[in-house]
C-alpha cells in the first residue's frame, strides 16, 4: 500500500503568450478549472500507475471540494481519510506560456489544517510506502513519517515546493526527490557549497544515507542510491504543459518501487510518466496510465 499525506487543490489554469515579470499584468483568453494539489496529483499518479493508494488530507465544505476529489474517486484512490474542515478547499493559480512553462501561486486553504492522525490509525507495516510533499504542515508530515518508519515502511519525500526540511524529517526519509532548484535550496540549507545537481545528490546519498533523485526537466534525471549513480535521459515528447510532470514522476516512481522494480527501473517509469504528463494540458487530466507508461519506459536511456 502507498499512503500519500498531502494537499488537495483546485487549479485555475490560464494560457498566456508569455509569463509575467514582477509587477506586470499579462492577459489570457480564458481559464480552465482542474483538480490538483501535489498530494492529490501524486496519489492519482501512483494509482494510475497500478498501485493501491490511500490519500490523507483535507478539503473544505464547498463546491471546489467535489472538483478536487472527482478524478481521485473515479480512479479508485481511497479517500476515506480525507477530512472536511472549516476552511476553503486549497487553490492554485497557474499561468502557462506558449512553450509549456508555468508560474504557480498556491493558496493553502484547508491544506493548512491537514492532520496525520489517519496515517497512525492505518497502522503501516513492512512493504508500505509513504509519500510526502511540502504543501501541508511540516509538523504533521513529521508525525506521518514517524508512524511509517515505526511500522517498518519507507518514506519518500518530494521537497516541493522548495524549502529547508526539518532535520528530523530529513533523517526519517529513505528517498528524497528534488528538481534542480530544490536541490540548490537544500544544499544551501545544509551549508554545502555544491551547486551541481549530481554532486548534491551524491553527497545526500553518501553522507546522509538517503537515496536522492534530481529531476532535470527534458534532460531526464540523475539518482544516487547506495553509492551507485544512475543517469537517465527523458523520452522525447511534444510538450504542451509541464504542470504535474513532477508529480507524475513521483507517483509513478513510487508505484514502480511498490511493484518490485529496482531503483533504475522505477526511475525509467517515473521519467516516462513525467514526459507523458507534458503532452496533455492540466494537472490531473495529464496524469498517464500504466499501459502508456510501460510503452514509453523502454525509451529512457541508461
Amino acid at each position: 500500500m502507498i499512503t500519500v499525506f498531502g494537499s488537495l487543490n483546485v487549479d485555475l489554469v490560464t494560457p498566456v503568450e508569455r509569463l509575467p515579470g514582477a509587477g506586470e499584468t499579462v492577459l489570457g483568453p480564458g481559464y480552465a478549472l482542474h483538480p490538483g494539489g501535489k498530494g492529490a496529483n501524486q496519489a492519482l499518479a501512483a494509482r494510475r500507475a497500478g498501485a493501491e493508494v490511500t490519500l490523507v488530507g483535507a478539503v473544505g465544505r464547498d463546491g471546489f471540494a467535489e472538483i478536487a476529489l472527482g478524478l481521485l474517486a473515479e480512479d479508485g484512490v481511497d479517500l476515506a481519510h480525507v477530512a472536511r474542515v472549516e476552511a476553503p478547499t486549497g487553490a492554485a493559480f497557474i499561468a502557462v506560456d506558449a512553450a509549456g512553462s508555468n508560474q504557480i501561486v498556491v493558496a493553502a486553504g484547508a491544506n493548512a489544517l491537514a492532520k496525520a492522525d489517519a496515517v497512525e490509525t492505518l497502522r503501516p507495516g513492512e512493504g508500505d510506502l509513504l509519500l510526502l510533499q511540502r504543501e501541508v504542515p511540516e509538523g504533521e508530515c513529521l508525525r506521518a513519517a514517524r508512524a511509517m518508519r515505526a511500522g517498518g515502511g519507507r518514506v519518500v519525500l518530494n521537497l516541493a515546493p522548495a524549502g529547508e526540511p526539518a532535520p528530523e524529517l530529513l533523517a526519517l526519509t529513505d528517498i528524497l526527490i528534488v528538481n534542480e532548484h530544490e536541490a540548490l535550496i537544500l544544499a544551501g540549507s545544509l551549508g554545502w557549497s555544491e551547486t551541481e545537481p549530481d554532486a548534491i545528490a551524491r553527497r545526500i546519498d553518501g553522507e546522509r544515507g538517503i537515496a536522492c533523485i534530481v529531476t532535470l526537466g527534458s534532460a531526464g534525471a540523475v539518482g544516487w542510491h547506495g553509492g551507485v549513480r544512475r543517469r537517465l535521459e527523458a523520452p522525447v515528447v511534444d510538450a504542451v504543459d509541464t504542470v504535474a510532470a513532477g508529480d507524475s514522476f513521483v507517483g509513478a516512481f513510487a508505484a514502480a518501487l511498490q511493484a518490485g522494480f529496482g531503483f533504475s527501473g522505477a526511475l525509467q517509469r517515473g521519467l516516462a510518466a513525467g514526459s507523458l504528463a507534458c503532452t496533455v494540458a492540466g494537472a490531473q487530466p495529464s496524469v498517464p496510465r500504466r499501459e502508456a507508461i510501460e510503452a514509453l519506459a523502454g525509451k529512457s536511456v541508461l
